[in-house]
């Protein structure tokens, strides 16, 4: 085995150790995931149900249940992405291990990402729950629906949500007492200006250009029409999807790494207020 074949197997296993970490802390926490997922799926309703206000015929109400849970579900999806990745340091410092694992043989790059596997994984599990839950429950009907095409853009989305994590995730790096907090404020930005659960066009304009700047936007509108119209993926949603997801990587990578130079200066890294 070649020097460059020995050093992608480590990093490979790395990451892979991470994975294996977090599945390993999600059995260790699954009745708090289990009440979070009621929690989810009761708010989720109390938003789906907003269809029924204006009394529509059947179909027209149908078509908007699915549209807001859509949003609903994609939203819990990301919010999953942004709070593995935000609170990547913090569970660090929760469990006493941050010093061990910022001095485990493996990169930044598998690190990061093996948070963010782990992540995409668990969210998916918990957003194809949610949906079906919801739909049973509300009684929606998807007969059209491509959910191999949603799932299709939502994974090439997922890259840019972790690109976009680990620039979240430098911030209780750089600010232990409120930086997990300031993560969810970007992600509140984030749901403002990506119309989860309206149209982009009824926001101002300048709105509208901050918006195509937001993954969740290209995603939400993807989505939508693969699971109420039955569409496939569109070029009009995925390249932009691509160019973010190629940008916000690096740009993630790069951002955490100061950060985490910055913790280590200041000393910063273990503390917990």
């Amino acid at each position: 085995m070649t020097a460059i074949g020995a050093t992608m197997r480590n990093e490979l296993i790395g990451l892979g150790g991470f994975v294996e970490r977090n599945i390993y802390l999600t059995r260790r926490y699954i009745l708090w995931d289990i009440a979070f997922m009621v929690w989810t799926i009761a708010n989720t309703l109390t938003i789906v149900f907003i269809a029924r206000v204006e009394n529509l015929p059947k179909a027209k109400e149908n078509e908007l249940a699915t549209i807001l849970l859509v949003g609903a579900v994609i939203w819990a999806f990301l919010g999953i992405i942004f709070e593995f990745m935000t609170e990547t340091v913090a569970w660090e410092r929760w469990e006493g291990t941050i010093e061990y694992t910022f001095m485990a043989p493996v990169s930044r790059t598998m690190h990061l990402f093996g948070q963010g596997a782990y992540a995409v994984l668990y969210g998916l599990i918990r957003a194809t729950i949610l949906f079906f839950a919801v739909s049973a429950f509300i009684g929606i009907h998807t007969p059209n629906a491509n959910y191999l095409a949603a799932l299709g853009l939502l994974a090439i989305a997922s890259v840019s949500f972790i690109g976009v994590g680990m620039m979240t995730s430098v911030l209780p790096l750089i600010s232990p007492e409120k930086g997990a907090q300031l993560g969810f404020v970007a992600q509140g930005v984030m749901l403002v200006v990506s119309g989860v659960y309206y149209p982009v066009s009824v926001m101002p304009h300048w709105m509208q250009l901050i918006s195509k700047l937001s993954p969740a936007t290209y995603v939400l509108r993807g989505d939508r029409a693969s699971i109420v119209h039955g569409t496939g993926v569109a070029w009009a949603d995925a390249w932009p999807l691509l160019i973010i997801a190629v940008l916000s990587m690096p740009i993630g990578l790069a951002v955490f790494t100061i950060g985490e130079r910055h913790a280590k200066r200041h000393g910063k890294l273990k503390r917990s207020g």
